[in-house]
């Protein structure tokens, strides 16, 4: 079994750039939310087949933003309904302004053994652009909390490519991220998303999206100064201190089954089936019983596509081996030309991006799907 995952889909105020389903509603919809939730697990606890599910994440949205008694209510629910694994890594989602000596001391009852920042800047005048609720010196004493309690698997999120951000403003930005000795670092260009505050700006001229060359260059930069803090490059948007990569996160990379709970949450059984709950809260608690949902079943041409576009994203690459002979006869014949060029290599029966060719990933790919 891969994972579950529960999205939480509340927050205090809409960064620009997010395209996650998430509300402002009150603290009523919030209890309504967790009751809908426990009947939701209660109804599709058994499509994990009794299985031990290996990771548990709790995303949004802002699950920081859940009082605690409804965070340990999540995690009852979770108790009752299914099983983890011994060391399962259980990973929660994070506003720095959220992390208070009070709200974990409630995290210390929860199984909870890895906390995910939202931080995406250290710049005050960035992070006010982007509507983020905390600023530069709320972000590091967040980190500061966390690791003085303990928790030692923390993860930090950061944006390159943003209007108004120079080169030096993200030398600084990673240099004081990676002076912190965090366990694990997700970095994404930023991209501009249909139904966003920020893509309107963009259309009504407002904003400018980063140069191309700059934006490359705050990417070499990133895998640069990663790799001399001794980070490892195992996916193209992720990094971490060796061993601490993110399971949950991996096993979407690897096809692995999973659970999504909550509204707008997807889950794939493993093998052709996907599904995806309506994005939609109000329709969500006043589902009776079946939560509001669509499914498809993926054709061999669409498992592989996706095969090749998540396994091409990590470091180990597309293994050949596990395709058929006409499928690794068509892979490596679309391969060819990106062999020669340098931007692929073929190691050990895998088929990875090379550094050139992480920079033109999208492409390559395209080029290897049907």
């Amino acid at each position: 079994m891969g994972g579950i995952y529960i999205h939480v889909p509340f927050c205090l105020s809409r960064c620009i750039y997010c395209d996650f389903y998430s509300t402002t509603f009150d603290v009523e919809w919030k209890s309504q939310y967790v009751s809908s939730l426990m009947r939701e697990m209660a109804s599709r606890r058994g499509e994990l087949s009794g299985a031990c599910a290996h990771t548990l994440y709790i995303g949004g949205g802002t699950p920081s933003q859940l009082p605690p008694e409804m965070l340990l209510q999540i995690f009852q629910g979770v108790k009752e309904n299914f099983s983890l694994a011994d060391g399962a890594e259980v990973t929660i989602e994070v506003n720095p302004d959220d992390v208070t000596p009070a709200w974990l001391d409630a995290l210390q009852d929860t199984p909870v053994n890895r906390i995910s920042v939202g931080v995406q800047s250290l710049n005050d005048d960035i992070l006010r652009f982007l509507h983020r609720r905390h600023d530069a010196r709320g972000a590091l004493d967040a980190i500061d909390l966390l690791q003085s309690r303990g928790y030692q698997n923390i993860s930090i999120d950061l944006i390159y490519g943003l209007p108004g951000q120079s080169f030096e403003m993200w030398q600084k930005d990673l240099r004081q991220v990676l002076s912190l000795q965090v366990a694990h670092l997700s970095s994404y260009s930023l991209q501009y998303e249909e139904g966003t505050r920020l893509m309107s700006m963009l259309k009504s001229g407002q904003v400018c999206e980063a140069d191309e060359e700059l934006s490359l260059a705050m990417y070499e930069y990133l895998m640069d100064a990663a790799a001399s803090a001794g980070m490892h490059h195992y996916e193209i948007s992720n990094f971490c201190q060796p061993g601490m990569h993110s399971r949950h996160n991996s096993s979407y990379w690897h096809q692995l089954p999973y659970l999504g709970l909550g509204p707008g949450a997807h889950s794939y059984d493993g093998k052709r089936l996907r599904r995806w709950n309506s994005s939609d809260l109000k329709a969500y608690v006043q589902a009776a019983q079946d939560v509001p949902h669509e499914e498809e079943t993926l054709s061999d041409d669409e498992l592989y596509d996706e095969f090749i576009m998540t396994r091409l994203r990590t470091c180990e690459g597309v293994p050949l081996g596990e395709l058929s002979q006409v499928r690794r006869d068509y892979c490596l014949r679309m391969a060819q030309p990106h062999l020669e060029s340098g931007k692929m290599e073929q190691k050990d029966n895998c088929l990875r991006l090379t550094r050139s060719g992480i920079f033109v990933s999208d492409d390559l790919m395209s080029d290897l799907m049907c």
